[in-house]
Formats: structure tokens, sequence, C-alpha cells
């Protein structure tokens, strides 16, 4: 996900209505960041954003569909850009984009918020798999490419091999407590790669490795 502490930029063709989803998306996020998931409440961001309650009890209906719907405008963001080149640039890039996110210092503690809640709470679980099932999807179309063109294995799971890259910085982020820089994205990915070129992401092969 590309670095920014707020949602400039998001407001679509549409008029009023655009500006009124930016509004409230972005008092949703600050709302998410100084209070957590839990004490969230849509009277809260209706406040926040200047809108009534009724515009958005009507339209989002419950504080679940408001932080899905962040979720959503969040993961357009942290699309990879057109001409990834290489495997080994996309892998970098997706491993600057999750760098970027979780060390901002408004979004980052944003998706903090969601991430704790969703280990205890069903409803944010399901808006953080919305998040990262589009995010990995889009970014794995990218290493599927790199696949075609032999760059790896035949049967590499791009899905697989983006979530090992990920999974690392946010270990050591949110469970250790350690420091997140360039140095720690760079190992990430030197790691995982040399994992997919030997076939760990290839599902049968990656099997028998395991075994």
């Amino acid at each position: 996900m590309e670095s920014g502490s707020r949602l400039a930029g998001t407001v679509r063709p549409g008029g009023r209505t655009a500006k009124v989803r930016a509004a409230v998306l972005q008092a949703t996020q600050d709302e998410l960041a100084e209070r957590g998931f839990h004490r969230l409440t849509m009277d809260q961001v209706a406040s926040r954003a200047g809108i009534g309650k009724t515009t958005i009890y009507r339209r989002w209906g419950t504080r679940v569909r408001l932080v899905t719907d962040l979720m959503r405008e969040l993961a357009e963001r942290s699309l990879p850009p057109p001409g990834a080149g290489s495997v080994e640039d996309v892998l970098m890039a997706s491993a600057r984009s999750v760098l970027e996110s979780l060390t901002d210092p408004h979004l980052g503690v944003t998706l903090q918020a969601v991430i704790a809640a969703a280990v205890s709470d069903e409803e944010a679980a399901g808006a953080l798999r919305a998040f990262y099932d589009r995010r990995i999807g889009e970014w794995a179309r990218f290493v599927d490419a790199a696949v075609e063109r032999g760059e790896l294995p035949p049967g590499t799971d791009g899905a697989e091999l983006i979530r090992a890259v990920s999974a690392p910085l946010y270990y050591r982020l949110m469970v250790v407590r350690h420091p997140l820089d360039e140095t720690t994205a760079a190992r990430s990915v030197a790691r995982a790669l040399v994992a997919a070129r030997a076939g760990a992401f290839v599902p049968t092969l990656g099997s028998a490795l395991e075994g």
C-alpha cells in the first residue's frame, strides 16, 4: 500500500455522494486510529464527518459495514503499479507497500486496530479478510505473470508467495514488536524468493519438500 496517512484523493466522480463517502471513510479511519474497533460508533463517525446520522445509517447500517468499506478503499490504494517488472521487482514493491503501510503514523495505527480486533471479533476478521483477499489477489497476478515468463517453477502459487513475503513483516511488528525497515523487507523478499525458486510454493512439490 502506498504511504500516506489519510484518504486523500479518494473522492471519485459522482458529486455529493462521492464526497460524503470520502468524508465518512476518513472519519472512520480517524476514529479507528484513536479509539480502536470496539469503541468505534456510528454516531461518533457522523459527528466527525459532519454528516447527518440518518445518512450514515441509511447507507452503511452498521459499523462493520463502515469498516469493511474503509478496508476496501485502503485495498484499492495498495494495488501494484502497472508494469511492475521482474518477480524480484514485484516482491520488493509488495514488501515496500507493506512496510510503508505499517510504519505510517496514521495508516499503520488504523491497520493495527483492525488486526487487533480481528483476533476476537469475527466481523472485524471478515473486514480484514476482504482487505487482504483484494490486496494479495492483485499482487499475485504479477507473480503469476512471472511464472508464465519462466522466472519461477510452473505451478507456483502467487498468492502464497506474496503472503510469505508479507508475513515476517507483520510478525516482526505485531508479535515481537521490533522495528521495520528497508533491510527487513529486502531480507523477507530474498528468503521467499529462494524458497520459490526451489519449488516451495508449487503445491505438490512444496508438500514433498515439507515431508
